[in-house]
């Protein structure tokens, strides 16, 4: 059985070292940073299962980091390393897409425990999305390259891929506005115009060519949200 690999991301030497000997000591291989940006760098370049990720450290946060990391890996679980004051901050982590969080401090036995419990849930996500074929159509999502039925090509904005990456990310499921408001945007979709999400997803349809009066590849689903079509379900393409 390969052993899951995890990388912590925490400025206090001692307690990165302190947790990277006890994820050990229970057989997980163990990647370090000690800021945010040397975190996000190591998450989104190397073969990560899980990062442990601190909320408050130089040069970008936890939640900066945690921001950047949904947008590049969607499906890398995270869990926050959060002090007793810092509520809020955990609140906003878990809107942002965090999997769970620790309080400092914590014992080994409890991170171990949050540890098993995300990487089993992980374990049952889709694969992250890194080519799409549906309709005809194919997305490079790496280049955020369209490649119409007819052979014409685009680029899409990153905003538009990002979006539709995400709905990539989750198949079969209508996806809420306020959803796309929080895991694309990065904001509090309360007192946000859903607006902001219709008029993306409208340019997406007329890239795509999809009618938007009888839509095919972006189906709205009436008090839910917004979806891929499945009929080409299996022509999607998921590679890392």
């Amino acid at each position: 059985m390969t052993m899951s690999r995890i990388l912590v991301v925490e400025d206090d030497a001692a307690i990165r070292r302190g947790i990277a000997d006890v994820l050990a000591f229970n057989g997980y291989h163990v990647l370090e940073a000690a800021d945010g940006r040397a975190g996000l760098d190591t998450a989104v370049s190397a073969e990560v299962d899980l990062v442990l990720l601190d909320i408050l450290m130089p040069k970008l946060t936890g939640l900066e980091v945690l921001k950047e990391l949904r947008i590049a890996r969607p499906a890398v679980p995270v869990i926050f390393l959060t002090a007793k004051g810092e509520e809020e901050d955990r609140v906003r982590g878990l809107r942002l897409g965090a999997d769970d969080y620790v309080v400092k401090p914590f014992g080994p036995d409890e991170l171990v425990a949050r540890v098993e419990a995300v990487l089993r849930r992980s374990a049952e996500r889709p694969q992250p999305v890194r080519l799409l074929t549906i309709g005809g159509r194919t997305i490079d999502f790496e280049r955020r390259e369209l490649t119409r039925t007819d052979g014409t090509t685009s680029t899409l904005s990153q905003r538009e891929a990002e979006v539709l990456l995400y709905l990539a990310s989750n198949p079969g499921r209508a996806v809420s506005r306020d959803e796309l408001l929080s895991r694309v945007w990065g904001i509090d979709p309360r007192g946000v115009q859903s607006r902001t999400v219709d008029m993306t997803i409208a340019r997406l349809r007329e890239e795509l060519r999809d009618d938007p009066a009888d839509p095919k590849v972006i189906v709205t689903v009436r008090a839910k949200g917004y979806m891929l079509a499945r009929d080409d379900q299996p022509a999607v393409s998921m590679a890392t």
